[in-house]
């Protein structure tokens, strides 16, 4: 029983909901399939980030890319603040309220926010916006244990949870 129990745990990780990968190893030694996987997750270099809906056909992308990502349950705040400081438009100009008032049917970056994270709006509703967020090397570096190790034993790749939050505020 106790198999069991471990299990489901391990299968309940980011069930549904929305998550944030971020690409900490390079491309160095990588396997095709594993490059094409992380193409089509739009994690092309180090330290981009992106935002997905848990569906069973990124999971299975996730679980082949698990040693060159961390990702983790993102919250609306931190999916607010990624899109206002990081969020790219064509010509590479950020993205504000004016534009999302001009351009969409929603006033401000906060109520898109609220809309993507209750599944009622798409990336895509914003035209121009770039899908993948560039971010910053942490501030005050990796985990002890590098960029080679799980989060669990102390490293920086792989599942993380709520506390992807806390890489995020760093690297912004």
């Amino acid at each position: 029983m106790e198999k069991s129990k471990k299990s489901q745990t391990k299968e309940d990780k980011g069930k549904g909901g929305k998550v944030v990968l971020i690409r900490i190893r390079g491309r160095v030694h990588v396997r095709q399939t594993i490059e094409d996987a992380l193409r089509h997750l739009n994690l092309n270099t180090v330290n981009s980030c992106t935002v997905i809906d848990m569906i069973p056909e990124y999971r299975g992308m996730i679980t082949q890319v698990n040693d060159y990502v961390t990702w983790g349950e993102i919250d609306e705040a931190t999916f607010e603040k990624l899109l206002k400081e990081k969020g790219r438009i064509a010509g590479n100009k950020k993205l504000d309220d004016n534009y999302m008032a001009a351009r969409t049917k929603y006033s401000s970056v906060k109520e898109f926010s609220q809309a993507y994270m209750k599944s009622q709006a798409k990336i895509s509703d914003i035209p121009e916006l770039k899908r993948m967020f560039r971010l910053s090397p942490p501030v005050g570096g990796h985990e002890r244990k590098g960029i080679k190790k799980p989060y669990v034993l102390g490293g920086a790749l792989g599942y993380r949870g709520k506390e992807i939050k806390e890489l995020i505020e760093r690297m912004m």
